[in-house]
């Protein structure tokens, strides 16, 4: 790690610890999957511009920090559920902003990148689609939307579901499959084209404009606005991949680290049976586990953002801590709400959301068991080549 790395981390935490906590209580905050409110999210993002922290992994010559100088400054965004979102390192927007920075051309840069780069726009990525078509989720091969030329522009058309801040994004990447396989559009939002059936109810809260069902009938994409060439989707979606799962690995560690700390504190003030909760051992040892993999976890991210400083694709890797930090994270949140009893299922901190956000990580960017019959695929396949 630089010392650029750590002096802009510190800010940073101090920024959140300082600004960014005390509009947690915010009534502009909503439940069930829809997030922070707009205006919320552009009074947050004014005191980050206002800071000079604004999209700080990225630096003024557009370059990014080195993925473990990433991983230090967005674990301390993340030590409140709206640090990412003020700081401009929350998820779709922080993969594709990664992903425009290596796949885009220079008017593709100017016109969409931009805009996300100094957090006047959100954006959304357009994967998955509704089980119930028979859609891709954690098989991006099951693709059913579908891309055609017809002169100079693609025309698209199909479902999507669970887009990420679809609700309010002014930028879209758009997946879909033609002849020559799998492509990636930029489209400008909101488009008459790409209509929201509904924004669903989920246990996260931390999203700017949840997570919707999207219809996507006859969109008119110039041709120009296609992210590189046609039938590399799939490819570009790798670019995009290793780096966004270590990303939500190192935001949602920041946030169960501050579980666990509002868990310590409560658990060496509140007395029962005769002394200080932290003195009894089932409470105590909740608490040196907790610390065991916090740290273990804060390695595997750092080992991983290493894999991927020097240039490889760390798909093995990423996959592998996913896996580790999500369940490990998991634990840490579950142990959390269970040491504060019933003040850790209560809104009267921020414990009991976390463990919500952290529960739904497990999902996010591909479910455990995916990742782990993936690198079950790999072992046979090494195992075979050496018989």
């Amino acid at each position: 790690m630089t010392q650029t790395g750590e002096e802009l981390a510190q800010k940073v935490e101090a920024f959140v610890r300082e600004t960014i906590i005390p509009f947690e209580s915010d009534p502009r905050i909503e439940t069930h999957g829809h997030g922070p409110s707009e205006d919320l999210v552009a009074e947050m993002r004014a005191l980050a511009r206002e800071a000079g922290l604004m999209t700080p992994h990225i630096l003024a010559d557009g370059l990014h920090l080195s993925q473990v100088d990433t991983a230090k400054v967005l674990r301390a965004s993340g030590l409140s559920p709206l640090g990412p979102v003020a700081l401009n390192t929350m998820a779709p927007d922080e993969g594709n902003m990664f992903l425009l920075g290596k796949v885009a051309s220079p008017d593709q840069k100017a016109r969409f990148l931009a805009p996300l780069v100094s957090g006047e726009a959100r954006s959304a990525f357009f994967m998955t689609e509704p089980a119930e078509d028979g859609g891709a989720g954690s098989d991006p091969t099951m693709m059913q939307t579908t891309c055609r030329l017809d002169g100079n522009h693609w025309v698209i058309n199909g479902r999507k579901a669970f887009i990420t801040g679809a609700q309010g994004a002014k930028v879209g990447i758009v997946m879909a499959k033609a002849e020559e396989g799998a492509c990636m559009f930029l489209a400008d939002l909101p488009d008459p084209a790409i209509r929201i059936e509904r924004v669903l109810d989920t246990i996260d809260s931390s999203m700017p404009g949840g997570h919707a069902v999207v219809a996507i009938e006859n969109l008119r994409v110039p041709a120009d606005q296609m992210l590189g060439e046609a039938g590399e989707g799939f490819r570009y979606a790798q670019v995009r991949l290793s780096p966004a799962r270590l990303s939500h690995c190192m935001r949602w560690h920041g946030s169960a680290r501050r579980a666990h700390e509002i868990a310590t504190r409560y658990a060496c003030t509140r007395k029962a049976f005769g002394k200080l909760l932290v003195d009894h051992e089932g409470v105590g040892f909740m608490l040196a586990e907790n610390e065991i993999d916090l740290r273990q976890s804060e390695l595997m991210i750092d080992w991983c953002a290493g894999v991927l400083d020097t240039g490889a694709h760390g798909t093995t890797e990423s996959s592998m801590t996913k896996v580790a930090v999500s369940e490990a994270l998991m634990r840490i949140a579950d142990r959390s709400v269970q040491v504060m009893g019933g003040s850790g299922v209560s809104g009267d901190t921020v414990v009991e959301q976390i463990f919500r956000e952290v529960r739904a990580f497990r999902i996010y960017d591909g479910p455990t068991e995916v990742h782990k019959w993936s690198l079950a695929k790999k072992i046979k396949k090494q195992h075979v080549s050496r018989t």
